[in-house]
């Protein structure tokens, strides 16, 4: 890691929870990524794995959507996980009433909280707003729930409003805790620390961070807003989610760990088993160049890159890389052979053949790698390399 991260002076800036808890919402705000369809099982599965890792919180879906969700979100909670299990419910008694059904241990409850989202998309009078989640989170509290109170889209509410909204529900209903959310993206880090910061100020209730990615801030935005109070991050793995989806568990998970320092006591080498096979179940494929997770984060292919490869990985790898490998259980580094390729990676893939041969030799091998890879568009297969081979030993 860089060594300024470790400056008392920047340190300074950041003054994190003592605890972090990570709120996984892979399963309700992940599956609503358009396309996105999770089975009983495929949700059992996920949350499985989410618990072997160490998240500290799932929920499990919406009971109201279906009746698999319904019974996948019942499975879950009574699977004997470690981790808490939450349910997503609108402030409706019908709702808490599939909740309890469940067995969960507590509820997300929303409700919209900015005016144009009430009126326009809602087609609700303001008011309602407050009526609702007053009558309803109190029941679900009588039903023995815990109540994590959803003001959705809270970033573009007027902050007056918003405020009415939450201190009304916390006089006359009932919450556990609180979300900041901003659901469509829109928050830069500095407004977030800024808006966390009035709600501590303003609530004596624990604060919780829900991001979207729209601008590719969701990650850094959930820093911001534990930076600022906040103590649950609500994550999807992948960053899957809503639109261009949610801050990744992974990215949020790895930069508190490793660039702030922050323990949390995490299995991090099941990271890209977990990021894998929500890949497969969710048919969302990952770039390679995700960060944590991604296909391409030990792989090189530049010349020179992997002459320095060569040269410390043996010995000090973390020379190249910003972690190792190892820590979020992706595979060794990999040189690809293609149209960036420099001698030295021909000679140390002949070597992995138990193959020798002259420099020469060596390099007009070399140019036909990078002519075969330039016709093809991409890096060479071991049967491709191959066969340019032969032509020459």
């Amino acid at each position: 890691m860089s060594p300024l991260n470790f400056l008392e002076e920047v340190r300074d800036q950041v003054k994190l929870p003592e605890k972090v808890v990570f709120h996984d919402i892979t399963l309700r705000d992940g599956e609503q990524q358009a396309g996105i369809v999770f089975t009983r099982e495929d949700k059992a599965l996920v949350a499985r794995l989410l618990d072997e890792v160490g998240v500290q919180r799932i929920e499990a879906g919406m009971p109201a959507v279906s009746d698999e969700d319904k019974a996948a979100v019942e499975e879950i909670a009574n699977s004997g996980l470690k981790a808490e299990v939450y349910c997503f419910a609108r402030c409706m008694k019908r709702d808490v009433d599939l909740a309890y059904e469940c067995g969960v241990d507590g509820v997300v409850m929303e409700i919209p909280a900015s005016n144009h989202i009430i009126e326009s998309a809602y087609k609700w009078p303001l008011e309602k707003a407050i009526q609702l989640p007053v009558e309803a989170t109190m029941y679900a509290h009588e039903k023995g729930l815990k109540v994590t109170f959803f003001t959705i889209d809270s970033t573009r509410a007027d902050l007056n409003w918003w405020f009415k909204i939450i201190e009304t529900v916390g006089e006359q209903g009932h919450m556990d805790a609180l979300v900041v959310v901003d659901t469509f993206g829109v928050c830069t880090p500095e407004a977030i620390k800024y808006f966390v910061g009035k709600a501590r100020e303003r609530m004596n209730k624990p604060i919780e961070i829900h991001c979207h990615n729209d601008f590719g801030l969701a990650a850094i935005n959930t820093i911001a807003g534990l930076s600022a109070g906040a103590e649950v991050a609500h994550t999807t793995v992948n960053a899957i989610g809503e639109r261009i989806g949610n801050a990744a568990f992974e990215e949020v998970a790895l930069i508190l760990e490793v660039l702030y320092g922050k323990r949390l006591g995490l299995k991090y080498e099941k990271l890209y088993e977990l990021s894998k096979t929500v890949e497969k179940l969710s048919k969302v494929s990952m770039p390679p160049h995700k960060p944590i997770v991604g296909e391409g984060a030990f792989k090189v292919e530049s010349g020179i890159v992997a002459s320095w490869l060569l040269e410390v990985l043996d010995s000090n790898p973390m020379v190249l890389f910003p972690f190792h490998w190892s820590l979020v259980g992706q595979p060794p580094p990999q040189i690809v052979l293609g149209k960036k390729s420099g001698k030295d990676s021909i000679v140390y893939k002949l070597k992995q053949m138990n193959v020798t041969a002259s420099d020469e030799v060596a390099l007009k091998i070399l140019m036909d790698v990078k002519l075969e890879s330039i016709r093809l568009k991409r890096p060479l297969s071991d049967e491709e390399f191959q066969n340019i081979m032969k032509k020459y030993l």
